[in-house]
């Protein structure tokens, strides 16, 4: 079976449309990724929609694509903050991320005690990079 790429868009974007933070997130994952689209510059206006709407992995996302300066402005600050909104949220990756932004001092004033708690909950969940840090 393969995916049709161009349908599930034409239903997203209808969901998208309605506000649907998961819909935003999934087209915004798409035009990303060029499934379906030659257009990615959409991909951030999804991604910040899904996230304002506080969805996790979304804010993740643009945290990411902040801190790697991937469709927006390079902006440690701008990384720290939707990581903080999806690691409160317990989003494994993002309380991972938290931690190295404030081990290194990235966007953040730098602060071991912080980072620590954010390695420690990242490695609750089992993320490997947390749990090496921790060993």
């Amino acid at each position: 079976m393969s995916i049709d790429y161009a349908e599930a868009a034409k239903w997203l974007h209808m969901a998208a449309q309605q506000e649907d933070a998961k819909a935003q997130f999934n087209l915004g994952w798409m035009y990303q990724e060029g499934k379906a689209f030659r257009k990615r510059c959409r991909s951030r206006s999804m991604v910040f929609q899904s996230a304002e709407q506080g969805n996790a992995r979304a804010q993740s996302n643009l945290g990411i694509m902040y801190q790697e300066g991937e469709g927006v402005e390079q902006s440690d600050a701008e990384a720290a903050k939707w990581y903080l909104k999806a690691a409160e949220q317990g989003i494994a990756t993002a309380q991972f991320n938290l931690g190295v932004m404030y081990q290194e001092g990235l966007g953040v004033s730098q602060d071991y005690e912080k980072a620590l708690k954010w390695f420690r909950q990242a490695a609750k969940q089992g993320q490997p990079d947390a749990q090496t840090i921790l060993a």
